[in-house]
């Protein structure tokens, strides 16, 4: 048993950080439950209050400075707000659109599309879209950084 319940949280810890990279998986909710399922399979006494608080603020983190990492993205540039709903939408569906290459094509065709729709002349748009990238990319390292931060007081706190 014990040697499933490692399997599974170090899976659930592999998920979290593609997660960080694919935006469609749930990077810091998978690392959040691998938590859950090592207490499960071998205790919870090792995990403090202050494990608790300090795991909840950094998902939270992660969470709100997403959005607002990558509307600042859109917005350094010149961007609308829709441009900005427009770049994370793109986010959450190019990958499935465009396989191989939604994840960047789709923030930067939706910021693009976002100011085009506001009329604004095409090389600002382009402007907007590589802005919404420069966010993207920002966002990317934020929560690959954060998320492994996550593990590391995982690690702490049981060894």
């Amino acid at each position: 048993m014990d040697i499933l319940g490692w399997v599974l949280v170090i899976a659930l810890f592999v998920i979290g950080m593609i997660g960080a990279v694919y935006p469609v998986l749930p990077g810091a909710l998978a690392i959040y439950f691998a938590f859950f399922v090592y207490g499960w399979f071998f205790s919870f006494s090792s995990f403090t209050v202050w494990f608790w608080i300090i795991q909840t603020l950094i998902v939270v983190v992660l969470f709100v400075a997403d959005y607002i990492v990558n509307a600042w993205g859109v917005n350094k540039f010149g961007g609308s707000k829709l441009s900005t709903v427009l770049s994370t939408v793109g986010v959450i569906i190019g990958p499935f659109v465009i396989p191989a290459f939604g994840l960047i094509l789709g923030p930067f065709i939706g910021a693009v599309l976002g100011e085009l729709i506001h009329r604004q002349p095409l090389d600002k748009a382009v402007k907007v879209g590589f802005g919404s990238l420069v966010g993207l990319f920002t966002s990317t390292v934020m929560k690959f950084i954060l998320q492994l931060v996550m593990i590391i007081v995982f690690l702490f706190y049981i060894l």
